[in-house]
Formats: structure tokens, sequence, C-alpha cells
């Protein structure tokens, strides 16, 4: 069932720039983020762990702002580790996420590692690699508070999109977004990874729970807006 769900993906995937599909063939650049590493140590480990597939997902939702890129659905990259049978504490290195990419025909595929500590002080480091060259094209570290969370997710983004020389987001687009980072605390972005993390592993109702939770101090939160419908159409 798995295999067949993947295939269907790829398939899909591979209409959508066809022709056939449609008049016009979707020649977009594709990109994909890969689960992360928590290199979070102690307590610190778990109590974030689920950053893992957050970061991920939001750095995601900040690329697809972009109406230059395609991005792929974070659904499907999970459903193609599965059954690769890459475990949710494996890490991610260049040559997994060459083989990933190439199997869902991405060209520009995303992975790295993060650590939070108890202080609060943030560090992600960040790659990209090509899928056709295997190179890796752009690495990224960032360094920051916490509470600076989002905005950094957002500059990061920017950052990526233009270290591996994709078409650059209208510059409105990128000044609303790193604007709208600036009203979105860490606390609600590290509650919207958990309903994402719950998402993930098919728990349905309580990533609902949790994402109403956010919404119910940040009802305007695109992310969560969109992940409660997903998770109640999943319920």
């Amino acid at each position: 069932m798995r295999y067949a769900k993947v295939m269907l993906a790829v398939v899909a995937l591979a209409m959508s720039a066809s022709p056939s599909a449609a008049q016009t063939p979707d020649d977009r650049p594709t990109v994909a983020v890969m689960p992360f590493v928590n290199g979070a140590i102690g307590r610190w480990h778990e109590e974030y762990d689920a950053l893992r597939v957050g970061i991920p997902d939001l750095l995601l939702s900040e690329l697809a702002a972009n109406p230059a890129l395609r991005v792929l659905e974070r659904e499907q990259i999970a459903e193609v580790m599965r059954e690769q049978d890459l475990n949710q504490t494996e890490r991610v290195d260049k040559e997994t996420a060459v083989r990933i990419g190439r199997m869902l025909g991405v060209h520009h595929m995303i992975f790295g590692t993060f650590v939070i500590d108890g202080r609060g002080t943030m560090r992600i480091d960040v790659r990209a690699v090509n899928t056709e060259t295997s190179e890796i094209e752009y690495i990224e570290t960032v360094r920051e508070k916490s509470d600076d969370f989002m905005v950094a997710i957002s500059r990061l983004a920017e950052a990526m999109n233009a270290g591996m020389k994709l078409p650059a987001t209208p510059r409105g687009v990128r000044e609303a977004r790193t604007e709208k980072a600036k009203t979105v605390p860490f606390k609600a972005a590290l509650l919207y990874a958990r309903a994402v993390a719950e998402e993930t592993n098919g728990q349905w109702e309580r990533a609902a729970e949790r994402y109403r939770a956010v919404l119910t101090e940040f009802p305007d939160y695109e992310p969560a807006q969109k992940g409660l419908a997903r998770a109640e159409k999943g319920a």
C-alpha cells in the first residue's frame, strides 16, 4: 500500500510537468525539505524534538510564498521516507537527500540540523544539494535567540532561495512574510511543530487539538489554519 502511494505521488508530480496534463508544462524549479536532525542534548532533546518536522514545514511554507518555485508537500517526503525504512532518528546526509530527491523528481533538496538549549540559544545548520549533480550547492548557519525563531526561519528561506540561485521572491511578498514572522512567538511555533509531528504520525485528533490551541492565541496564523483543515479531514 505504501509503495502504491509513493508511486502515485511520483506519477502526479511528473504529470504536473507534462504537456499532456496542461497547456503549458510547469517547468519551475522544484524544492523539498527533509526532516531535520535534532542536535539538542539532555531534556532539551525531547522538549524540542517536534522541530525535526516543524522546521522543515515552516521553511517550506516560506519558500512556497515564492510563486516562481514549486515545493513538494511534506506528506510526500514522509511517505517516501517510510517506504525507504528511514526511521525518525536517522541522520539525513547528502546521499540520502539525493536518493529521495531523485525518486520524486525534485531538483533541490534541503536538509539540516538544529540545536536549542535551555537558555533559548538556537543554531540551525542547513544544506542544499542539487540532485542532478549530487553536489552541495549552498550551506547556511543561523544563530539566534529562540524568541526570534520565526524571523530566523523567514530570513533563512530567503537566504536559501538566493543561495540556490532560484528565481527571486517578489519584494512585496518577502517583506510581508518577514513582518508577519515578527508577530509569531516561539511558543506558538513550537506548539505548531508538535501538531505537525502528531499529524505526521497519523494522530489526527491530537494534531487538531494542538492546531486549535495555536489558533486560539493566533487566529490569523495561516500554517495552523491549513494544518487544522488537514487534521479534521484525516480524523
